[in-house]
C-alpha cells in the first residue's frame, strides 16, 4: 500500500508553511494531488521532489525574468514527468545564467576601462540631448532620468539653455547605459558613481554589489554579481538534484 505524506510532511521538509505548499499547487507548480475519501490531500515522494524543485527556483531572491522564465520552465517540465527533458532544460538554464554573469562582468569591467580613461567615448564635439539619444540607441526620457536621479550631470548651453553632451558626459552615459542594460539597478550604479565623483576609484565592483545600510530599496539588481552567483550556484543544485531524481526512478523501474 503507497504511503502517502500530508501537507505538513512536505511543508517541514523543505521549510516552508503549509501555506506555501497549497499555493505551489494552485500554481501547478507540483503535481495535481489525490484526495482521500474525507478529503485530505494525498502527496507522494514525487510531489516531495517537485516541491523541492521549485523551492530551488523560488526560495531565493528574484533574478529577474529571463531566469525565473528559465527556472519556471524547468518545474514544469518535471511536473508533467519528463524529467529527462527538464534536466535538458536545467543545462540550458546554467547557460542563461552564465551569460547573464559574463555580461554583468563585461560592463563591470567596461567600468573600470572607462575609470582609467582608456574606454571609446565619443567624438571631441558637443551633441544636444536628441542626438546624443540616438547615438547611445536610448530615449531622450531616459537620458532625463538620469540626470533627474543624480547620474549624470550635463551642463548647458549659455546662450540657449539646451544641454551639451560633451565626450566626458557621453563617456559617462555610455557606461551607466551598459550597467543597466546588463542588470545593474539605478541604485546601484548612482552609489557606485558617489564613490567615483568623491575621488574613490579602486573596488567600484564592490560599490555596485553592495548596498549601504541607509539604502531604502534593495533588490536582486541592487547587489547583482551577487545574484548571478548565487543564481549559479543554484543552476547548480538543481541539475544534481535531476540527476537524483532520474537516478532515483531508474532504480524504482529496475
Amino acid at each position: 500500500m503507497a504511503r502517502y505524506l500530508r501537507t505538513s510532511d512536505l511543508a517541514r521538509a523543505v521549510g516552508v508553511h503549509v501555506n506555501t505548499v497549497r499555493m505551489y499547487e494552485q500554481w501547478g507548480l507540483i503535481p495535481p494531488v489525490e484526495r482521500s475519501p474525507t478529503g485530505y490531500r494525498r502527496f507522494t515522494a514525487f510531489h516531495l521532489d517537485c516541491l523541492r524543485l521549485a523551492r530551488l527556483v523560488y526560495g531565493r531572491v528574484y533574478p529577474g525574468r529571463p531566469i525565473r522564465r528559465s527556472g519556471v520552465g524547468i518545474i514544469q517540465r518535471a511536473v508533467s514527468g519528463d524529467l529527462g527533458g527538464a534536466l535538458e532544460l536545467a543545462y540550458r538554464h546554467q547557460a542563461v545564467v552564465r551569460a547573464e554573469r559574463a555580461q554583468a562582468d563585461a560592463a563591470a569591467a567596461l567600468l573600470e576601462r572607462w575609470v582609467q580613461g582608456t574606454a571609446a567615448q565619443s567624438a571631441g564635439h558637443s551633441l544636444r540631448i536628441g542626438d546624443t539619444a540616438r547615438l547611445l540607441g536610448v530615449t531622450v526620457d531616459v537620458l532625463r532620468n538620469w540626470e533627474r536621479n543624480g547620474l549624470l550631470g550635463v551642463p548647458r548651453d549659455p546662450a540657449n539653455g539646451y544641454r551639451l553632451y560633451g565626450p566626458e558626459e557621453i563617456g559617462r552615459a555610455r557606461v551607466i547605459r551598459m550597467l543597466v542594460q546588463t542588470g545593474y539597478s539605478l541604485m546601484a550604479v548612482l552609489r557606485m558613481l558617489s564613490d567615483l565623483d568623491g575621488g574613490q576609484k579602486q573596488d567600484l565592483r564592490a560599490a555596485l554589489d553592495t548596498p549601504r545600510p541607509d539604502e531604502d530599496a534593495f533588490m536582486a539588481s541592487d547587489r547583482w554579481l551577487t545574484t548571478l552567483s548565487e543564481q549559479e550556484t543554484c543552476a547548480g543544485e538543481i541539475i544534481a538534484l535531476l540527476e537524483e531524481l532520474i537516478h532515483k526512478q531508474g532504480e524504482e523501474d529496475d
